[in-house]
This record gives C-alpha cells, structure tokens and sequence, in this order.
C-alpha cells in the first residue's frame, strides 16, 4: 500500500491529536450547544403555539393554502386546530378531518370533494401520504401557490364520488389543507432520505410551522402549560394541589415515564381517582418502562 494512505480502520492516534494542536490538520468549528432556560422554553412555546392558532385560523378561512404543522405526539397539535375547524364547521365551512392511511386514490377523491373554496382538509396523523410518491405529486399541486391548481388523475382507475357519480380525471382545487405530522421534515431533509426532494417541496409550497420540542423540558414545560393554564383537569374536578402533585410526579419521573405527554397526563389522573393514596405505586407498575 502506497505511503501516507491510512489501513482500513484507521482511527486517531496520540501523534494525530498532537498534529490537530500544533495546526498541521484543521479542525472544523464547533458551534456551543445553547442550553435554554425554562422561562426561556415557556416563551418559546408560547410564540409557536400562539402562531399555530393564528396560521391554522387563517388557513382554515382560506387566506392560505397550505400550513403543515410539525411535532411530537400527544402534546396539543391537534387539540388546537380541531377547536378551529369545529367552530367554522357552523359558519358555512365544509370541513374534513383526515386521520390514519390514505392511498393516492383515496386522496384524489377527498381533494375533489371538498375542492371549493369554502372547503378545508386537515390531515391530521395521516403521514403515509408523505411515503407514497403519487401521493405527494397530487399535494405538491394542491398546495402551489400558482394561480391555478389543476389536478389530473390520468390513470386507468375508475373513480366515483360519494353519490356514485364519475369522478372527472382533471379539477381545479381551491381548497385549504392543514396537516398536523410527527414527521421532522427539516431532520429527514438534512438525512438525504429518498423522498427529501419531496419535502422540500412541500415546504417550499406551504407554511412550515415546527413546535420545536425536542428536550424534555420543552415536553415538561408544554404539560405545565396545558395542565395550569386550559383548565385541562380543573374541568374534571381535580383540585390545584392534586394537579401539582401529578406534575411534580412527571418532573420526577420524566426520565423513567412511557411517554411525556398530555395522555401520560390523563392517565396518572385517571390512576388519581382510582386510588387517591396510592396511585403513585400504580402509576409506577404501569406507566413506568
């Protein structure tokens, strides 16, 4: 093997380190880790919910077209929005909630039927459509910003609407749509997965609204806010001691809990009023990895 060509399996020795210090290799810069306060993680998602419901309430009245929604399970993404759309449901709003798996087929059909501009979809925990290539190709087109969105279905497959009657191979859609997803599109983007260029698509034609919660203690802080400040469970007659006691108990635990979540929440609840004195013991055995 030639000289100066590292084996296979190569690693860092003393006399390599010694060389990065004296400046013969260059390192690349490292940026420091900030480490946010609470109050800090309280502002913070206090602003990015509160330009959730704004952006959800204007999507949903058709001042936008397209707003995805990005964050983890169980901690109010869908809560917020579904409050939105209830209200317009009366207000002359044709509304759909969308959860679970969707084929391209079926999509095709829902963006036809609520195609008018009065019309908004919400896709809410239906992330199989951001796997499926002709999935994405038809919400690329739904969500453009170009004047016309015109939609083609140019397949063999015979499609009929709810009534039975023959579904058009081509639409105009001038609906809104709002999806409320897991998925970190910026994280499988940065990944290079193979359906990044779909992503990038599709925040380049829509709102990207990422909650950022990644830590712990931007789930903890979320629960805090939720539980003190909605009335999450003064509505279901627990007293402020006994919702701080639950708190406190996902603080202490948070490390060894199943899930940090609102669900986690209503559980230990729940739990509460099984056993008001020895519902930690339960909570330990079941909700504890």
């Amino acid at each position: 093997m030639p000289r100066g060509i590292p084996k296979a399996g190569f690693r860092k020795t003393k006399n390599f380190t010694t060389r990065v210090k004296q400046g013969k290799i260059p390192t690349l810069p490292v940026a420091p880790v900030k480490v946010e306060t609470e109050a800090e993680v309280y502002e913070k998602l206090k602003d990015r919910f509160a330009a959730m419901h704004t952006m959800a309430e204007a999507t949903a009245r058709g001042k936008n077209r397209s707003l995805i929604i990005s964050g983890p399970a169980g901690l109010g993404k869908s809560y917020g929005v579904t409050q939105i759309i209830e209200d317009l449901e009366g207000k002359g709003y044709k509304t759909a909630h969308i959860s679970g798996y969707i084929r391209p087929t079926g999509l095709y059909k829902t963006l036809y039927e609520f195609r008018d501009s009065n019309a908004i979809i919400v896709f809410d925990d239906a992330d199989s459509i951001f796997s499926d290539e002709a999935a994405l190709n038809l919400l690329k087109i739904a969500c453009d910003m170009t004047k016309t969105r015109r939609l083609n279905w140019l397949t063999e497959t015979k499609m009929e609407d709810e009534e039975g009657e023959r579904m058009p191979r081509s639409f105009e859609f001038e609906g809104s749509i709002i999806f409320i997803t897991n998925y970190d599109f910026d994280a499988m983007i940065q990944h290079g997965t193979k359906l990044a260029p779909h992503f990038e698509a599709m925040i380049s034609r829509s709102h990207y609204l990422d909650l950022a919660m990644k830590t712990n203690l931007d789930y903890v802080v979320r629960i805090k806010q939720v539980v003190f400040e909605s009335g999450m469970l003064t509505s279901q007659g627990f007293t402020a001691t006994q919702q701080k006691t639950i708190v406190d108990f996902i603080v202490t635990n948070q490390n060894k809990l199943r899930e940090l979540s609102l669900r986690m929440v209503l559980k230990l609840a729940g739990l509460m009023k099984m056993n008001p004195t020895g519902w930690e013991k339960l909570a330990k055995v079941s909700c504890m990895r």
